[in-house]
This record gives C-alpha cells, sequence and structure tokens, in this order.
C-alpha cells in the first residue's frame, strides 16, 4: 500500500535532514486535512487552531518544502495571492477551472484529456512528465443571474 502524504511528507524532511517540529507537524495536519485550495493565510490560521504557537514565518518557510516535495502545488490563478492545491498526493493529474466572477475552483479529471497530451508531447519527440492545466472561465450563473453562488473556496 502506499504511504500516506503525512507520512511521505516526514520521509521528505528526513531526507532533507530537517526535523517535523511542533509547529511543522501542525501545519503539515492542517494540509492534509482538507481537500480545498487554501491560501498561506488561511493555512496560518488552521494550523494556529491546532497549535497556537504555528507563526507565519513558519508557515511561509514550509510551504516551499511542501511544494518541493510534490504532495502539494503552488498555484497562480492571477491574483495578488498563491493558492496552494493539497489533492496532488492523491491525485496528480487533475486539472483546474477558475470563475473569473466569484473566483471558484473546481477539479477535473479527463482521461481523453490526458491521452491527447501525451499524443501530442509524443508526435513532438517528448515524453509527457507532467502538465497543468487551468481553464478561466465565467459560470452560466453569472451570466443568467449577474451573480454566482459564492462556492465555498
Amino acid at each position: 500500500a502506499r504511504q500516506s502524504a503525512p507520512q511521505r511528507f516526514k520521509d521528505f524532511l528526513t531526507r532533507r535532514r530537517l526535523r517535523l517540529t511542533a509547529q511543522r507537524r501542525a501545519i503539515v495536519e492542517s494540509v492534509f486535512n482538507t481537500d480545498q485550495h487554501f491560501t498561506a493565510e488561511q493555512l496560518l490560521a488552521w494550523a494556529r487552531q491546532r497549535d497556537k504557537s504555528v507563526s507565519r514565518a513558519t508557515v511561509y518557510r514550509t510551504l516551499p518544502l511542501l511544494t518541493d516535495s510534490g504532495l502539494v502545488r503552488e498555484l497562480d490563478f492571477g491574483q495578488a495571492y498563491k493558492f496552494y492545491d493539497p489533492n496532488y498526493a492523491e491525485r496528480p493529474r487533475h486539472n483546474h477551472i477558475i470563475c473569473q466572477d466569484c473566483h471558484k475552483i473546481l477539479e477535473f479529471d479527463s482521461e481523453p484529456l490526458e491521452q491527447l497530451q501525451n499524443e501530442i508531447a509524443q508526435s513532438l519527440g517528448f515524453t509527457l512528465q507532467s502538465h497543468r492545466l487551468q481553464v478561466l472561465a465565467r459560470c452560466d450563473e453569472f451570466r443568467k443571474t449577474g451573480a454566482c453562488k459564492k462556492a465555498p473556496q
């Protein structure tokens, strides 16, 4: 069986000769107990619910470790801040569609899209390693009513 994401991150820290401090543990538990995309500030708030001593600096130092481990991906949706996606640990090949109006982020998988990307890469003499697809859109609801139902983000 495959190791859990928190265990895989602990192994990553060990390989980097870094310790899993109490603050880091609170951050990691927060990350892998959500399937929501989050900002650094949201992560700080969640981690502080687990351990009041978690500092902003530790969150900002731990995020690059999480992304370097390949378990979390940093996403730039053209906002003033980055989002982080904890779902790459279990589903490394998913894509995103982002509402330009309410900034709702939905994930989707597509086997035909996956196949097409592989075919295109091969036809150009490449072997696909990973991909990042972000579809920017406006939801139909907004077009009809002038407002989106704000999805929890």
